[in-house]
């Protein structure tokens, strides 16, 4: 019997018989990498003019929304605020400086957009909708496919024959979306980056055994492919076969992902930091890898902000200063910044003012986005919020409204050339999926202000 999904064509979903066919042949590379499907049509669009200015983006998501008033959009507050922040105004912009130092010394290449708002409070919910750029409860919001699965499926055919590294790579990021109602060819590689390097790239019977083995699986299967009801099928499953193949005895994966113990010291000898390491060594390899999301989890802070032990502000900021900085300085110095977008976000922000009465802070809907590379300009921060960082009170771009998740989504896709108000006709509907909700009807648009 065949499985099947009501929504979702069984041959547009992952199989769990990938893992199988890796276990009997005793190699087992991870991830959802697939590669084949043709793109669909696109039938509509409006004629707009794209930024095109990144060729890559690496999305840095902060799970458990990090306090803006404490990073980003900080806000000093008298009898709260330690004095271990060490504030000071660099370029006009209020910044921490005692956690942050090496991020601040970035700051010529960084914009911090400070007037962005998201819908909802609550984590799960908005951990995916700032990965969808739409709400998960909407109109084929349950099947919606990640902003990097839009970016993979946009930007195959600009890959090459000898690129053989997936096009959307997820890092620490267990808690990515898919691919949604997309082909798995389009789903994120999910790898925690691990100083050997990729696991099971090697066979225990070595090279020449496993390639026989490979060899006898494809004369088998290719009879299925051509004349068999479940041809599609048997071509998808191929297809991610070959992929994953691409990736074993690769020395160009070899030196992309693996990586020295001086090497992570750099970027904070920690399991974020070597994940921007690989991030940036992948995008070094040019080998067909152009969006990478990042996962740094642990700010969900409502007691003990301030600790200095446990997850709090002085301990995970450390952590994200020590990685995101190196990242920005290695991209600019590689010559790789110019081209590389780096968005980082939380999916909401945290309550203003005083602590609650466990040290903490709260869940709150005002939130911060911060940019640099691909064209951007910075050195500064688009919006302001009030003195309690409570609400916008600039916008500091041209619709005059709070930013939105819809809004970021836009700005990465016109970053890399993508017509942000592409809709497809193939969703399993038909009624036909919005790369960004209502962009065809001018209500969301990219901040192109971030380029000057």
């Amino acid at each position: 019997m065949i499985p099947s999904h009501p929504h979702i064509p069984f041959f547009r979903r992952p199989f769990a018989s990938r893992r199988e066919f890796f276990r009997l042949l005793g190699a087992g590379v991870s991830g959802s990498f697939l590669a084949g499907n043709a793109q669909a049509e696109l039938i509509r669009s409006l004629d707009v003019t794209t930024k095109n200015t990144a060729k890559n983006v690496i999305f840095i998501l902060l799970t458990g929304a990090p306090s803006h008033v404490d990073t980003f959009d900080f806000k000093y507050l008298e009898g709260t605020t330690p004095s271990a922040f060490q504030p000071e105004t660099i370029k006009g912009l209020q910044f921490n400086t005692g956690v942050f130092p090496k991020i601040a010394a970035q700051l010529d290449d960084i914009a911090i957009v400070r007037s962005v708002r998201a819908w909802a409070a609550q984590h799960t919910l908005s951990q995916t909708w700032v990965q969808i750029g739409r709400s998960p409860a909407a109109v084929l919001g349950d099947i919606a496919p990640n902003i990097g699965s839009i970016v993979a499926i946009e930007k195959r055919p600009e890959r090459t024959p000898g690129q053989l590294f997936p096009t959307f790579l997820a890092l620490n990021a267990d808690n990515a979306v898919g691919s949604g109602y997309l082909p798995a060819t389009y789903e994120p590689f999910k790898t925690a980056p691990n100083a050997n390097g990729l696991a099971n790239t090697t066979n225990p019977d070595g090279a020449t055994r496993f390639s026989a083995k490979y060899n006898l699986l494809e004369s088998l299967d290719t009879p299925l492919r051509v004349n068999s009801p479940y041809a599609e099928v048997m071509e998808d499953y191929g297809d991610f076969y070959k992929s994953a193949r691409g990736l074993m005895y690769n020395p160009t994966v070899d030196q992309a992902f693996r990586y020295t113990a001086a090497e992570s010291a750099r970027y904070g000898n920690t399991a974020f930091g070597n994940a921007l390491l690989t991030a940036k060594q992948v995008l070094t390899a040019n080998s067909g890898t152009r969006y990478i999301q990042v996962t740094l989890g642990g700010w969900d802070m409502h007691s003990g902000i301030y600790a200095a032990a446990g997850n709090s502000m002085f301990t995970l900021g450390r952590t994200l200063d020590n990685g995101y900085a190196t990242l920005i300085a290695d991209l600019k110095a590689a010559g790789l910044l110019d081209e590389t977008l780096v968005v980082m976000m939380g999916e909401f922000g945290r309550t203003v003012g005083r602590l609650n009465d466990q040290a903490g802070r709260d869940h709150y809907t005002q939130q911060f986005a911060v940019f640099a590379g691909g064209g951007v300009k910075g050195g500064r921060a688009i919006g302001e919020t009030d003195a309690q960082g409570a609400r916008t009170t600039e916008f500091g771009w041209a619709e005059e409204r709070d930013i939105r998740m819809e809004d970021i989504e836009a700005t990465i896709y016109s970053a890399l050339g993508i017509n942000w108000t592409n809709v497809r006709y193939d969703d399993p509907f038909g009624r036909g999926f919005e790369y960004v909700p209502y962009a065809s009807e001018g209500l969301y648009k990219p901040i192109h202000e971030l380029w000057g």
